[in-house]
């Protein structure tokens, strides 16, 4: 491999673990709230 395919190949596995590391801190930070189903609080129609 040549020096520029392996600094290419470095600067994207940066980009895509970081962004990785990004959206789980994001995600500890501010977790989704779930909503409850409509159908689990209702039951099955009679």
């Amino acid at each position: 491999m040549s020096t520029g395919a392996i600094v290419m190949m470095i600067i994207s596995i940066v980009i895509v673990w970081g962004g990785l590391i990004a959206a789980i801190l994001k995600l500890r930070g501010h977790p989704q709230e779930v909503e409850p189903e409509a159908d689990a609080q209702t039951g099955p129609p009679a």
